[in-house]
């Protein structure tokens, strides 16, 4: 019979999920730190994730047997070597991977009140980064925003304090599911993806979780750029926002 909605069967046979996966690197304190970063790596489906998860897997184990490391041990980004993160790094090249690069000295003094206000700022550049990750997509016509139903977010537990989560969860619903409205200005923002069911954000433990150790060596690798050679930002194959 007829597809529904009027389109093809291929078209409507499901819509999409989207999958994000993002860490940090650096400090955000701009006495000591310029440069403070949270990078990841986008997936457009179940099985997606899970293959690009074996693939990761895959250049652990290899990393794991030439370079003699426990099986117990993480391979984070803080202690292997740069050609160990190289080839972990390229085992993600097919896939979507983003940075967001924020320049501290840049900031207004009053961010780094509290950790509150602080806090508040890192959930709002998170969110307009990966906003504009997704807008890009848009525009290249790698995403149908009509046809995105739920994103899921998974971030390292250490990104943000307990009591800080539900107001990133909040943030990221708001933007991308409800709406923004900017008082200043009394405008209302619909959310980009009209049919977007729900927003879900997960705090992970990186040793369990394959994809954030990914995002780890993506984020370190976009801090290594933005402090050696900022202009050049884009030349590893990562997208990438600035802030402010």
């Amino acid at each position: 019979g007829e597809p529904p909605y009027g389109g093809s069967l291929h078209v409507r046979s499901g819509f999409v999920d989207i999958y994000v996966f993002s860490d940090e690197s650096g400090v955000f304190d701009a006495v000591h730190n310029d440069i403070f970063v949270f990078g990841g790596i986008v997936l457009f489906s179940r099985e997606d994730r899970d293959i690009c998860t074996r693939k990761y897997l895959h250049a652990e184990r290899f990393i794991r047997t030439m370079g003699a490391y426990p099986a117990a041990q993480e391979l984070k980004a803080a202690f292997i070597s740069n050609k160990e993160k190289g080839k972990l790094f390229r085992s993600l090249s097919q896939y979507q991977r983003f940075g967001l690069v924020i320049e501290q000295k840049r900031l207004l003094d009053r961010i780094f009140d509290s950790k509150k206000d602080k806090q508040r700022y890192l959930d709002y550049a998170y969110k307009i980064g990966v906003k504009r990750l997704f807008e890009k997509m848009i525009l290249d016509g790698e995403i149908d925003p009509d046809e995105v139903e739920n994103i899921f977010v998974f971030v390292d537990e250490h990104t943000t304090a307990t009591n800080g989560r539900y107001e990133l969860r909040e943030a990221l619903e708001q933007e991308f599911k409800n709406g923004t409205y900017n008082q200043s200005y009394s405008r209302y923002f619909p959310p980009i993806f009209s049919e977007l069911k729900s927003v879900t954000l997960d705090f992970c433990n990186s040793a369990k979780k394959p994809l954030i150790r990914a995002a780890d060596i993506i984020a370190n690798r976009v801090y290594y750029l933005a402090c050696s050679r900022f202009d050049d930002l884009e030349s590893c194959g990562v997208f990438v926002v600035k802030l402010p």
